[in-house]
């Protein structure tokens, strides 16, 4: 049709501005998490740039779980301002973190938002290595938790990048209030019965925060932690899956800690995987048999519960890269979430604060340069490839990228 007049062609184009103005909804992310998908941590002090999730995308990652406590803040805390007082959203901050979520999306990865730190609950790095138990002691907390929530969902709840919230890093309740790590199940459910409705109600409060978010962002998947530090036997004592359907339960996997952690190193006679290692109250033989049988809890869990397998998530594990028998350890792990076709990302990817668990070093130790740049507050220059030593992961996302993966 010919257009006639100024007037009819000011008109369309009028039309047409308003058409491209209205936000496009980003698509549904739960259908991303319907198939397995392989991907890495960044727990940077730097926000990373694009070149770092081009690399990790290059092995075949499809999704990064990003956490943001170690940039540098506009005020005390990042994001939250405060975890004394939660007041609303840092703007500088904000803007960070969605330059962030762009670099990631343009490198074809999906996010998964992990704070370390909420109102009540700074992260013990961030708060002179002490544990902070506000949050599992005042519901006050819960609340301002469940603000900045609710801020941050409706900010973020259409950018193309995010693929899930992951609501709080190893969350421990548990800690102070009375129950030893890795319990017996009995002395799990009785603890819980005690505490249930208390400010440790770990499952209620889960509801109050993800409450917040469906009042601002109806289909963002959530992702939700056990107890205890994230622990595979941290949903041991729930008594039901939370109601919302479209909640991701993770859980991270570093047992035996003794042997697979950085305080082994300094042991004389550091312990081995495979051997005898400590473990809740006792010692017990870790090998690939009790590797399998512990990853097995929260998939039990699962099952009785009625949820699904493809909502089930690794979402960390590793060891020291050093120790002898860690490359044997990542393939162990790996080994059981193969079989349950369970989503996982490793910990973790060029980070550039902690090099222990870096896999691309191999086994050699890192030079002067890395410490100096974390004094001078300046980039990572480590020149990283692929290792032995990251072998078991390195494999596996290849062949995800090799074979497709559904949902990317």
């Amino acid at each position: 049709m010919t257009l006639k007049t100024l007037s009819e062609q000011l008109t369309l184009a009028a039309l047409l501005l308003g058409i491209f103005s209205v936000p496009v909804r980003a698509a549904d992310n739960i259908v991303f998490w319907n198939s397995p998908q392989y991907g890495g941590n960044s727990f940077n002090r730097l926000p990373p740039d694009q070149a770092y999730f081009a690399a990790l995308h290059g092995y075949g990652a499809s999704w990064v779980r990003l956490s943001y406590d170690k940039w540098q803040p506009a005020q005390r805390d990042f994001l939250i301002g405060n975890a004394d007082h939660y007041q609303g959203l840092v703007p500088q901050d904000l803007a960070t973190l969605k330059t962030t979520l762009d670099r990631a999306q343009a490198a074809g990865l999906k996010v998964v938002i992990t704070p370390l730190s909420l109102p009540g609950m700074r992260w013990s790095q961030n708060n002179g290595g002490k544990f902070d138990d506000r949050l599992w002691q005042d519901k006050a907390y819960w609340q301002q938790s469940a603000a900045f929530w609710r801020d941050l969902a409706k900010v973020l709840k259409d950018h193309p990048a995010v693929a899930a919230y992951n609501l709080i890093n190893e969350p421990a309740p548990e800690k102070m209030g009375g129950l030893v790590e890795h319990a017996s199940l009995p002395d799990m459910q009785h603890w819980y019965q005690q505490q249930k409705g208390s400010a440790r109600d770990l499952p209620a409060f889960y509801q109050i925060l993800i409450k917040a978010i469906r009042d601002v962002d109806l289909l963002t998947p959530i992702m939700v932690d056990g107890g205890w530090y994230g622990a595979a036997d941290g949903f041991s004592y729930w008594p039901q899956a939370l109601a919302d359907q479209r909640v991701l339960y993770s859980f991270h996997m570093y047992e035996p800690y003794a042997a697979t952690s950085g305080p082994n190193l300094k042991r004389t006679k550091p312990y081995q995987y495979s051997g005898i290692v400590p473990f809740g109250q006792g010692k017990e033989m870790w090998n690939a048999q009790r590797v399998a049988a512990y990853l097995q809890q929260p998939f039990d869990w699962a099952k009785k519960h009625q949820v699904p397998a493809n909502r089930m998530v690794a979402g960390e594990f590793g060891c020291i890269r050093v120790l002898s028998g860690c490359r044997q350890y990542l393939e162990d792990v790996l080994s059981v979430l193969d079989k349950k076709q369970a989503h996982w990302a490793f910990y973790s990817f060029r980070e550039d604060s902690w090099d222990a668990m870096d896999y691309e070093l191999g086994q050699s130790k890192v030079p002067w340069s890395y410490w100096q740049a974390i004094d001078n507050k300046k980039p990572d220059t480590l020149q990283r490839q692929n290792t032995p030593e990251f072998g078991p992961i390195s494999q596996r996302l290849g062949k995800s990228r090799t074979t497709g993966q559904k949902g990317n």
